[in-house]
């Protein structure tokens, strides 16, 4: 299932059922598990290790070089988890020294066309990211978040879980969890209550969720004090956990 006209390196590692198609460049030092399609023109470089049962779609770059002009060919990795969809023209580069050597995305993630994923990042579960969205190096995204088309995300920002970040958006501080946020400079809009519905959230976690966002940005509170008021209810409201932890791992500030 291997077009004759790709060039596959002898130490690839390439599982049975895996499609490469017409002119795709498979490198050194790269798995690819069963069930894999690989559309024709696309380059993949290594170390990078890729799961089961993902579409990469033609002309994409996948585990090359980290764009970082302090990078000296130390040997580092790609990771990417089962059933993630890779659209047209994407880039996704492996890690760096500067921080653990990976990037990583998860399972199950939806990546349109042209969208950047630098070195370093770590992306979880079941997001999308629609055409065009960029990600600086060492960012860090939970599961379940979605990007407009044109978001740009400054490096070391962390983007929590069930967020929603509109189009053309420009992140330069941390998004909490189930957040959306819009805009350039970004700015808090409120939070992702249909996203929310449609994950199975009821109506009692979701007017929860409302009342903790309204703690943080709608109360004049410091953040400091907000945090302490949803810390002191979040063992009978449990579903508070991913946005407290969100709020108390910034390093870089949160939207505000």
């Amino acid at each position: 299932m291997i077009h004759p006209t790709a060039i596959v390196s002898d130490t690839a590692d390439i599982a049975e059922g895996v499609e490469i198609g017409p002119y795709s460049i498979i490198g050194d030092d790269v798995s690819i598990a069963g069930g894999t399609k690989i559309d024709s023109h696309v380059v993949i470089n290594g170390p990078t290790t890729i799961g089961s049962d993902n579409h990469i779609y033609q002309f994409a770059s996948i585990g090359d070089d980290p764009q970082d002009k302090k990078y000296r060919d130390e040997p580092t990795r790609l990771v990417i988890g089962d059933r993630n969809t890779i659209r047209e023209f994407c880039t996704i580069s492996r890690g760096t020294v500067d921080d653990d050597g990976e990037t990583s995305i998860g399972s199950d993630n939806w990546i349109m066309a042209y969208v950047h994923i630098a070195h370093d990042c770590r992306v979880g579960d079941q997001t999308i990211m629609a055409n065009n969205a960029t990600l600086a190096g060492h960012v860090h995204v939970g599961d379940w978040a979605i990007f407009g088309g044109f978001t740009g995300v400054h490096q070391f920002c962390k983007i929590g879980s069930h967020s929603f970040l509109g189009m053309f958006s420009v992140v330069n501080r941390d998004v909490p969890a189930y957040t959306m946020i819009a805009g350039h400079p970004a700015e808090p809009k409120g939070i992702n209550s249909e996203g929310l519905k449609r994950r199975g959230f009821d109506s009692d976690q979701i007017r929860n969720i409302k009342n903790a966002y309204r703690t943080v940005y709608r109360q004049g509170k410091k953040l400091s004090e907000a945090i302490d008021e949803i810390a002191a209810i979040v063992d009978t409201q449990p579903e508070l956990s991913v946005f407290l932890e969100s709020l108390r791992s910034s390093e870089r500030g949160v939207v505000r």
